[in-house]
């Protein structure tokens, strides 16, 4: 079910209904999301890992919109007090995973994934992988934006209860 004019209305009050805590877990969710493609990709520097192939200048408005939008999508599990438990509690789940798991195939190092290499040789990494690498960037990024408006426009729908 792709979104519509009016999961995006539900979205956007769904987010004006967020308290502190909400944000707290998006702020710190976008940062351990930062954290864990970043570093292991080397988009964010650190002396635990080395790039063979230097981080393009595209790698890094990717990484932040999915820390971002992987944030928002994990602060949409927590419960919030004032509201009923929501029936539609799984929606988006998949997508969410899916989106962040091509965002680290997509800043990664194209000649550093040893299953790319298994796959492609180094040759192939960077004649077939490297040229691949922005269209799964902004693959996740849908991914994960979809995700985060299915659940938010979720949270802020009607509930329904059966009748007996």
């Amino acid at each position: 079910m792709p979104s519509s004019p009016r999961s995006w209305s539900r979205a956007g009050a769904a987010l004006r209904m967020w308290r502190s805590r909400q944000w707290t877990v998006a702020g710190l969710g976008a940062l351990a999301t930062a954290v864990l493609v970043g570093v292991p990709t080397d988009v964010v520097p650190s002396p635990l890992f080395d790039r063979s192939v230097p981080v393009q200048w595209w790698n890094y408005p990717a990484l932040l919109v999915t820390a971002v939008l992987a944030g928002i999508t994990l602060s949409t599990y927590l419960r919030q007090p004032s509201l009923p438990e929501s029936t539609a509690a799984r929606t988006g789940t998949r997508l969410g995973m899916a989106g962040s798991v091509l965002s680290f195939f997509a800043v990664g190092c194209p000649v550093c994934n040893k299953l790319v290499l298994v796959l492609l040789g180094a040759s192939g990494a960077m004649s077939f992988w490297a040229p691949l690498q922005p269209l799964l960037a902004v693959l996740s990024v849908v991914l994960l934006a979809e995700a985060s408006l299915r659940r938010l426009s979720s949270q802020a729908a009607c509930p329904v209860t059966a009748s007996a």
